[in-house]
């Protein structure tokens, strides 16, 4: 009797040598870092999206299509941000895209001497013609805002790109063409999102009007004191042009824009071609520096919204923290499992800090900045640090 065939040994993956070295971390999420990275052959620099598989598990199917979009799309339009690389190691998925070095697009806007309704217009027209260019391929972003418009460059002409690309969808892929899963950021989100009766490429339209009413004010058309007022307003297009002294110099045309933008029925609402010929987009602008100065309306307004925020995600934050939900490294709330500390080649589960539940602090996940003097952000700000030094104390404390 013939003897048995050895059995095949399985093939071990090859082993590459990195191609990049990671340098200083420029953002963080739930489950991912975005840092600065080299490349060591050309010594180029790029941005990579580090990927913790374990925190990503059962959610893998958002990388491969935030990759599979990128694909599609990249190195496409000048203003849309460009994949370089992708990659796995043991424990982490590599991102590897083009380093945006001009920062955030209102951070941008704060840091300009002086920024009129005509540079608003020049913005909308840069979103919009990447926008058309996604559409005519079949992608519709779905989480289209200012966090994800980010500038190529330091320089004053750089080009504005649209960034994060993790809830877009490729529509030709997808049963009927339409979309039914709830995503994106509550502000932005148009009504059909909310209503589940599917939605598609007009929602990105949506989120541009939301956007345009943002650069003009710098406060958003729903903001609202609670989410569920905000969802409300959003369902009927409850907003309007107000303040009047935040309006008054802000052209008609600019108005009807983003009424044609907001409309309710996606059906009706207008499209990305058809905007990029809108008369406010086209050929009606008001030349640069004409009208009024938008800067010092603009940023104070968004100087509020931003403080105020920061302070709610940090009670937030608190609050996740005595509900025994944990923090994660960067401070961020985090509903993932507990973080972990090394001690020699041991792994351990931090300790949770589980407080009374009376002691919450009860403040909603939303604010209204609109109308907020410098006294009353001081005085929030004031609050939320008191809050935090108490608790913080509270928690080392019973720790003790």
């Amino acid at each position: 009797m013939a003897a048995p065939a050895p059995k095949a040994q399985p093939q071990r993956p090859q082993i590459q040598p990195c191609r990049y070295k990671t340098g200083k971390t420029l953002g963080a999420g739930s489950y991912s870092v975005v840092k600065e990275c080299v490349h060591i052959d050309t010594g180029r620099y790029f941005a990579a999206k580090v990927i913790n598989k374990r925190l990503m598990a059962g959610r893998e199917h958002m990388v491969r299509n935030e990759i599979a979009v990128l694909k599609r799309v990249s190195m496409g339009h000048q203003n849309i941000l460009t994949l370089v690389d992708y990659f796995e190691t043991m424990n982490n998925l590599y991102l590897v895209v083009e380093l945006a070095l001009g920062g955030e697009l209102f951070d941008r806007i704060c840091r300009k001497g002086s920024y009129y309704e005509a540079d608003a217009a020049d913005l909308v027209r840069a979103i919009l013609s990447a926008v058309a260019y996604l559409h005519d391929h079949g992608i519709v972003h779905r989480d289209l805002k200012p966090e994800n418009l980010l500038f190529r460059t330091p320089e004053d002409n750089a080009d504005l790109l649209i960034a994060d690309f993790g809830l877009s969808r490729i529509m030709d892929e997808e049963q009927f063409h339409v979309l039914t899963t709830t995503c994106g950021t509550p502000g932005y989100m148009a009504p059909e999102i909310f209503k589940k009766t599917g939605h598609g490429k007009p929602v990105d339209i949506w989120a541009i009007g939301v956007i345009t009413y943002f650069l003009l004010c710098g406060y958003t058309p729903f903001d609202r004191d609670s989410n569920l007022e905000e969802m409300q307003a959003i369902l009927v297009a409850d907003y309007s042009f107000t303040p009047l002294e935040h309006w008054r110099s802000i052209s008609q045309s600019a108005r009807d824009f983003i009424n044609r933008c907001l409309t309710i029925d996606p059906k009706a609402r207008i499209t990305a071609h058809e905007a990029l010929q809108h008369p406010w987009i086209s050929n009606d602008l008001p030349s640069k520096k004409q009208g009024e100065d938008l800067l010092p309306t603009v940023k104070k307004n968004f100087n509020a919204r931003r403080t105020l925020h920061k302070a709610i995600d940090t009670v937030r934050a608190i609050n996740k923290l005595r509900e025994g939900g944990g923090l994660m490294m960067d401070g961020a709330a985090s509903i993932e499992p507990r973080p972990e500390r090394v001690v020699g080649n041991d792994v351990h589960e931090e300790e949770r800090y589980t407080p009374h539940h009376d002691d919450i602090m009860k403040i909603d996940s939303r604010g209204n900045a609109r109308g907020q003097t410098e006294e009353q952000i001081r005085e929030q700000e004031r609050k939320v640090k008191e809050v935090v030094t108490g608790l913080w104390a509270k928690a080392a404390g019973n720790r003790q």
